[in-house]
């Protein structure tokens, strides 16, 4: 028996990366998944078990885009069991750099973009009986890094949403729960500069980075039914980073 079997999820920022890692891993546990994306996928599927992986196209700052892709998936597929708010993008202006054009980008894609998500979602958990809202924060959502003030202060806001939609939606069956990555090879952070990494790494107890296939583990416990008791909080996958 695979651990998401039968599970319908939905995972925003699919195409690449982290929400790449995740659409694959739910697939291969047997979960019918749908990942969308500003972006073409990287690459074609990569799925060794019994679930299925479809791509799809979403600017998750468009809630009437979010409307149209969980009412497709209620008419495709009769439910949806998981939502994954993944999509995500990086800023590393520092208070007086930030320019209100690029602080309105950042919040719109990484704060706005999960509300949206939740609100849409969340009607179609209801009508399948409870299902996971899962969001993807930061370390930096927990901790202070110099610059970077609007990335922060949305991973920040994501912990504070999660922590909410816990606990207005615990007696309908929904959970909602947190994850905090530390530094993963991914398109975004392979972007940064050689400085900036090696020094997170250098920071980072086990002394070395992760795959987007780490994160995803944890997002597989978030959503089967093992974590059936798991609400509001934060699960920390930064190789001890946060325990400094």
């Amino acid at each position: 028996m695979h651990r998401l079997s039968g599970k319908v999820a939905l995972v925003s920022g699919g195409a690449r990366g982290i929400g790449r890692g995740i659409a694959e891993m739910f697939a291969a546990e047997g979960a019918t998944v749908v990942a969308v994306d500003v972006l073409d996928p990287a690459a074609s599927p990569t799925v060794t078990g019994p679930g299925t992986l479809e791509s799809g196209r979403l600017d998750v700052t468009d809630e009437q885009g979010w409307a149209a892709v969980v009412r497709d998936i209620e008419e495709r597929h009769g439910r949806l069991d998981v939502l994954v708010n993944n999509a995500g993008v990086g800023s590393y202006q520092a208070i007086h750099e930030l320019d209100t054009a690029e602080w309105n980008r950042v919040l719109g894609v990484n704060q706005t973009g999960v509300f949206l998500g939740m609100r849409a979602a969340i009607p179609a958990l209801r009508r399948a009986g409870g299902g996971s809202l899962i969001n993807i924060s930061s370390i930096y959502g927990a901790a202070a890094v110099p610059g970077s003030l609007a990335y922060q202060a949305t991973k920040g806001a994501v912990r504070s949403m999660t922590r909410n939609a816990a606990i207005t939606y615990a007696t309908e069956n929904i959970r909602a729960n947190a994850v905090l990555p530390g530094w993963i090879r991914t398109p975004m952070t392979e972007a940064q500069t050689r400085e900036f990494n090696d020094a997170v790494i250098a920071s980072t107890p086990m002394a070395r980075g992760a795959e987007p296939r780490d994160i995803a583990y944890g997002c597989v416990y978030l959503a089967s039914d093992e974590s059936s008791y798991v609400t509001g909080t934060d699960l920390v996958i930064d190789g001890g980073f946060l325990a400094r």
